[in-house]
C-alpha cells in the first residue's frame, strides 16, 4: 500500500487525508501544533464550492454549526449609516469559524488517518524507494509520497523547494484579527469603518457576547518576529491610535487579546506545484491571500489531488494533472485577492468615498444580480472530476 505523509492537519490536509484514505492509500497526517487549532476568523463556501461539501458528505454539519453572518454596515466616525454590504459578498452561502471546520474535518478522518501532533518535519530525502523524512521528535521514517498542506508559511516548501521570500509576493498591506466583547451590541451583524491607509470591521455572530475584529492597514513590507505577538500589538497599537470611530476602545481589547492572528496580505507564487514526490496543495502551494475564496479551493484541490493519483499510474503524471486542473481557479483567486487590502482600507478619503457610493448603487434590485454574479465567478471557475471509478 502507497504510504503518503502530509504536513498540515488544519483544512487541506485532513481533507487530503479523507479523499486518499478513500482511494486505498495509507495516510499520516504530522501538525506541528500540540492539538487542533481552535479559533480564528470565519471562512466561508460560495457557487461550485459548495460541491466539494456535498462529495464529503459535509453539508449538514457545517450549516449546523455556521454563522448564519448578515450584512456589514459601512459607517462613518460618528457611526452613522453610509452603505450595506450584502452577506452574499462577506459570508458567503455557507460560513463557519475556520477553528470549527477544522474540527469537522480532523472527526471526519481520525479513524481511518494516523495523526502526530507536536511534531514537524526537519528533512526531506528524496530516492528511487520514496522520500526518508526527519522530524523534530519523532524518529525518522520512509513514505512513498509528501504533501505539504501547512499554509502560506510552509515548512515543506522551504525544505522542496527553497526559502519562502523566493516564492510570496507582498500585497502592500497587513491583516489582523482577535476577539473582543461585543460593547456594541450586535446580533449576526457587523460595521466597516476606513480611514485613509486603514480599515476595520467588526462583527458578531454565533456567540454574541463577543466580536470578531479585523484591522487592516498599508505598507510596505515590514521588519519583525512573526512569533512574537506583543511586537504585533504594538505595529497595530502605533498604526490604529489616531484612528476615530470605535478604534480607541477596540485597541484597549487589543492590549488584552490572547486570541491575535497578524500576517501580511501576501500571495505564494511557484511555477510548479511539486517537486520529485513532493507536492504543495492550498495556501502552501498558491496562497491567494483573503478574499481569493481559500478555503474552498483548497479541499477542491485536496480532491483533485488525490483523485489524480489514484487514476494515474505514477506520481508525476498525478501531480502534472492535478496542477492542470487546478491552478486556473487559482490564478482567478489571486486576482481577485488584489483587491482585498484596498477595499478595507482605500488608500483616499475620495475612495472611501467612492466605495459607498458603489454599495449604494450595487444594492439596488436591477444591480442584485451582477454583485452575486461578481463574489461568486472565482469560486465557480472549478469544475470538479468525477472519481468514483477511481474510488
Amino acid at each position: 500500500m502507497t504510504k503518503i505523509l502530509i504536513s498540515g492537519a488544519s483544512i487541506a490536509g485532513p481533507t487530503a487525508a479523507y479523499w486518499l484514505r478513500r482511494h486505498g492509500f495509507e495516510v499520516t497526517v504530522v501538525e506541528q501544533a500540540p492539538a487542533l487549532r481552535a479559533g480564528g476568523s470565519a471562512v466561508d463556501f460560495r457557487g461550485e464550492q459548495l460541491e466539494i461539501l456535498r462529495k464529503m458528505g459535509l453539508v449538514a454539519a457545517i450549516e449546523a454549526r455556521s454563522t448564519r453572518m448578515g450584512d456589514v454596515t459601512i459607517v462613518d466616525a460618528d457611526g452613522r449609516f453610509q452603505a450595506r454590504v450584502p452577506s452574499a459578498v462577506m459570508s458567503g452561502e455557507l460560513e463557519i469559524p475556520r477553528g470549527e471546520l477544522s474540527r469537522i474535518l480532523f472527526e471526519h478522518t481520525r479513524n481511518t488517518t494516523e495523526y502526530v501532533f507536536g511534531d514537524r518535519i526537519t528533512a526531506l530525502t528524496e530516492h528511487a524507494g520514496g522520500v526518508d523524512v526527519t522530524f523534530a521528535k519523532g524518529a525518522p521514517r520512509t513514505f512513498d509520497l509528501v504533501i505539504g498542506a501547512d499554509g502560506a508559511h510552509s515548512g515543506v516548501r522551504s525544505l522542496a523547494f527553497g526559502p519562502e521570500r523566493d516564492f510570496t509576493t507582498h500585497l502592500g498591506h497587513y491583516a489582523a484579527y482577535y476577539t473582543v466583547p461585543n460593547h456594541l451590541g450586535l446580533d449576526h451583524e457587523g460595521r466597516m469603518y476606513a480611514e485613509p491607509g486603514i480599515g476595520a470591521m467588526v462583527t458578531s455572530s454565533i456567540d454574541r457576547d463577543r466580536m470578531g475584529v479585523l484591522l487592516v492597514f498599508a505598507a510596505e513590507p515590514l521588519c519583525y518576529d512573526r512569533r512574537d505577538t506583543e511586537q504585533h500589538k504594538r505595529i497595530l497599537t502605533d498604526r490604529f491610535r489616531a484612528a476615530g470611530w470605535e478604534l480607541p476602545t477596540l485597541l484597549e481589547g487589543l492590549a488584552r487579546t490572547d486570541t491575535l492572528f497578524f500576517d501580511a496580505l501576501s500571495q505564494v507564487r511557484l511555477d510548479k506545484w511539486s517537486k520529485g514526490r513532493v507536492a504543495l496543495v492550498g495556501d502552501a502551494a498558491w496562497s491567494a491571500g483573503a478574499g481569493g475564496g481559500g478555503t474552498g479551493l483548497a479541499m477542491a484541490g485536496a480532491y483533485v489531488l488525490a483523485g489524480e493519483l489514484a487514476e494515474n499510474p505514477g506520481h508525476d503524471q498525478a501531480f502534472a494533472a492535478y496542477e492542470r486542473i487546478i491552478r486556473p481557479s487559482a490564478k482567478a483567486g489571486q486576482n481577485q485577492a488584489r483587491q482585498t487590502g484596498g477595499f478595507f482600507a482605500p488608500a483616499t478619503a475620495r475612495a472611501i468615498r467612492g466605495r459607498g457610493r458603489v454599495y449604494r448603487v450595487l444594492n439596488t434590485k436591477p444591480l442584485n444580480g451582477l454583485l452575486t454574479w461578481l463574489v461568486n465567478r472565482t469560486a465557480n471557475t472549478i469544475d470538479l472530476p468525477d472519481y468514483t471509478r477511481a474510488a
